[in-house]
């Protein structure tokens, strides 16, 4: 028999008056506001005994009734040998790893490959144990699909303090990325919130109630048919740079799931979007000095990069 759903009720602080039904669950219950507007889209949210959507404004006094999701159950970190991951650099307090694609960060609901812990672990490494238990160590992600440069804490130290620079935006994370078509401007920001998309929720988009986003890139190379692209992260959004330059009407190359042409990515042998994290910069948690570390292109990027270049 499955659990009954925990269901809380709490009356509406006078603070709260005139706020979103969604961020004034984000605030009563602790929850982010995307899991708050999550809830009230499934008619799991009742003001004073009626059905509240995520848009509805709040009384001071009023009774909020939730309907808590039911816990996950608990992720297991399976030790586990990732093909293809580089170690770049090694020390008392991080590693630094080159991620393969079709590797997750860290263990989740669902996933049932390879990950990064895992494959430290496999290999005899003691990572940081902050964080939650599936993603100890980890202080920032990169996709499935996304290869390159990841950072992990081993020291406890280590993790708070890299964990502070991700927070404050003074890490350097720099992608390479090849795009459909010219961007135009050559060089540029994007600016602009995202959120989960409204109609697929595997998806990420440009909406409204997103959380701000921002996206630096630098022209490297013209072609006929793609640009080859320097990216710089003010942010860290899930898929960022694939859901900006969708918006710029300038999808990654190979990337189908956000409307690249799926021609041009069998024309360059492409099973997904052209998309590596070449280099990353940051304050080294031990030494305090700038440590700046690179990552070659992936083969499956460089014959692809090679094939868009080769004269036809």
């Amino acid at each position: 028999m499955s659990p009954l759903p925990e269901i809380r009720t709490l009356p509406v602080p006078e603070g709260l008056e005139g706020e979103r039904v969604d961020a004034a669950i984000a605030r009563m219950f602790g929850f982010s506001r995307t899991k708050a507007a999550e809830l009230a889209a499934a008619g799991k949210v009742q003001v004073d005994g009626s059905a509240a959507g995520k848009s509805d404004r709040v009384t001071g006094g009023a009774w909020m009734e939730v309907e808590l999701p039911q816990a996950a159950p608990p992720v297991r970190i399976v030790a586990e040998p990732v093909e293809g991951m580089e170690i770049v650099h090694d020390d008392d307090d991080i590693v630094v790893i080159a991620k393969p694609v079709g590797v997750a960060a860290h263990p989740s609901p669902g996933w049932t490959g390879t990950t990064v812990i895992g494959g430290l672990a496999a290999a005899g490494y003691r990572i940081s144990t902050s964080g939650a238990a599936e993603r100890q160590g980890i202080v920032h992600r990169l996709d499935v699909g996304t290869s390159g440069l990841m950072v992990v804490a081993k020291s406890e130290r280590a993790y708070t303090l890299l964990k502070q620079q991700f927070r404050e935006r003074t890490v350097d994370k720099r992608y390479h990325t090849l795009v459909q078509g010219h961007p135009d401007p050559m060089s540029g920001t994007i600016d602009a919130p995202i959120g989960r998309h409204p109609n697929h929720d595997y998806k990420w988009a440009v909406i409204a109630e997103g959380k701000p986003s921002v996206t630096h890139y630098d022209l490297i190379e013209a072609f006929r048919a793609a640009s080859l692209l320097d990216v710089k992260l003010e942010t860290g959004r899930t898929h960022q740079i694939r859901v900006h330059m969708t918006a710029h009407r300038h999808p990654c190359v190979g990337d189908l799931t956000y409307g690249a042409d799926p021609q041009l990515a069998e024309r360059l042998g492409l099973t997904r979007q052209w998309l590596h994290a070449v280099r990353l910069g940051f304050e080294h948690p031990g030494t305090g000095r700038w440590t700046l570390v690179e990552s070659s292109y992936p083969t499956d990027l460089s014959e692809a990069w090679d094939r868009l270049r080769a004269p036809r």
